[in-house]
Order: structure tokens, then sequence, then C-alpha cells
């Protein structure tokens, strides 16, 4: 399985100019000069396995990328990965299956009632 790709600076480049500059989590202008920003996914790399330039835009690195990334997009990866886990069968069941038959349960007006002396059979 191929693994992230590494961005040049050209495709750096081409991003923060696409976006005009701008964080697209918290929309403010980012000075690329004096602060630091990372390429960021709209939609999680790890689900998506998307590296256009449709999917990446310029972040603040270290309050609004990584905020994202904790709160947004860690829980949504988590959950993709558990129902793939659960839809392949390598999670296991709750419960344990029983090998005898259960009796079924009986209502409050069916364990009122008296008991037959006898059964009749024909």
């Amino acid at each position: 399985m191929a693994g992230r790709r590494r961005f040049t600076d050209k495709d750096r480049a081409r991003i923060f100019a696409n976006s005009n500059g701008v964080c697209h989590i918290c929309e403010k202008k980012i000075d690329g000069v004096r602060e630091a920003w990372e390429i960021e996914h709209v939609i999680a790399w790890e689900l998506t396995r998307d590296d256009s330039d449709d999917n990446l835009r310029p972040a603040h690195k270290l309050v609004c990328h990584r905020e994202k990334t904790h709160k947004q997009d860690r829980p949504a990866i988590n959950q993709a990965k558990r129902r793939e886990a659960k839809h392949n069968g390598v999670k296991r069941a709750q419960s344990k299956l029983s090998a005898k038959a259960k009796e079924p349960k009986l209502s409050r007006h069916q364990r009122l009632m008296p008991k037959p002396l006898y059964e009749v059979t024909q």
C-alpha cells in the first residue's frame, strides 16, 4: 500500500495561492512568512486517500490543523476503522452462543396461572 505523498515547495505554493492564503478552518489570513502553516486535507486522507487539490487547503499548524485533527478527523477515522472491522468479522460477538435451548420467558399472567395437575395427550 502506498504511503502519503510528500508535498513539494511548488505544491505548497500552488495550494496556498489557490486559497488566497486563507486558513480554511478559521478563515483568517495566514502570514506565510511569520506563521507556521500546513497543507490540510478537508476530508481526512485516512478516509479517502485523496491528495487532489480539491481536498487540500492551507491551515494554521499549531492551532487550527491540530484542533481539527483531534476533534473531527481522529474520531471519524476511528469510527470508520471500527465499522470496517465489524464488517470484516474481525470483532467478536459480545455474547456467547449457548448449545442448549433457552426456555421462553413467561409473561406475568402466565406465571400467575395455576399449573395443570396432569397433561392431556391424544
